[in-house]
């Protein structure tokens, strides 16, 4: 009997195609966690170097890129970090569309499916971008959170779009706070293998990572708010920006937010290898 429901009926074949790939996809995601990892150490180690006057600067994830790239063996990793980005683009695209982690039809559920299709469309871009330097042919039309707000700003409805952007993003930043404090991070990570005093150790390191990361995510939704409240997209910024005006803001923040950035590297090593991933 055909189903009757119009959106179960076009979502099916997508659950059937994902059912079949679920193994690589799997396995590729865990590449994908890997790369995330090295993208945030090098934020991170970047930034501590320039808050505690070691060189360093403070970049985003296009910076940390190119930062990849001038590595020993750069243009490999870099193809194996697009490979895995990709993939993670891919996994976290699955998971929007079939529910694959089972977050739900609550409000919250929804919520978490939308991140996830964001966070599919941004790591793709990231990986095409990522396999667009190690091939050599420039950064594949990376873009500056100014011109990306500038965008937005000229689309129909665009100030209201931004408003809503920024509200997502500043609630995001909340939400990975209160997940660094609450979550129940033994729930994702298949630890079992590690001593228990081990176990607990690097879940506090996961906490202050994730609670890092919503610091500075928080912080770029306060950015674009600015820009929107003063219709000046010049105001907008990104993981780079964010990190510059909490080094204004205080410079232990700073330090802070950048050792905080190679702890929630450390938490995607521990997804790339202990991740339960259904």
């Amino acid at each position: 009997m055909a189903s009757s429901d119009p959106v179960r009926t076009l979502v099916q074949p997508v659950e059937h195609a994902a059912r079949r790939v679920a193994p690589w996809i799997a396995r590729l995601a865990r590449t994908g966690y890997f790369a995330k990892a090295v993208l945030y150490a090098a934020v991170g180690i970047l930034a501590a170097q320039a808050a505690l006057g070691e060189g360093g600067r403070t970049t985003d994830m296009n910076g940390a890129l190119r930062e990849v790239l001038r590595a020993p063996v750069g243009n490999l990793l870099l193809f194996i970090c697009s490979v895995g980005l990709a993939a993670y683009a891919l996994w976290r695209t699955v998971d929007a569309l079939v529910d694959v982690e089972g977050h739900g039809r609550s409000f919250r559920g929804i919520a978490d499916r939308l991140g996830s299709a964001l966070s599919g469309v941004t790591h793709g871009l990231l990986a095409l971008t990522a396999f667009h330097l190690a091939a050599g042919a420039g950064d594949g039309g990376g873009t500056s959170s100014h011109r990306l707000a500038a965008h937005l700003f000229n689309l129909p409805g665009g100030q209201w779009l931004a408003w809503l952007v920024a509200l997502g993003l500043l609630a995001d930043g909340v939400i990975q706070i209160i997940n660094g404090c609450a979550a129940k991070l033994d729930r994702q990570l298949n630890l079992a293998a590690l001593p228990q005093r081990v176990a607990r150790y690097v879940i506090h390191v996961s906490r202050v990572g994730i609670g890092a990361r919503g610091v500075v995510f928080a912080v770029i939704g306060i950015l674009l708010l600015r820009a929107v409240v003063r219709r000046d997209p010049g105001r907008a910024g990104g993981m780079r920006e964010s990190l510059e005006l909490l080094g204004q803001t205080g410079h232990w923040l700073l330090v802070f937010a950048a050792l905080g950035l190679v702890a929630y590297a450390f938490y995607q090593l521990l997804n790339a290898r202990y991740r339960r991933i259904p």
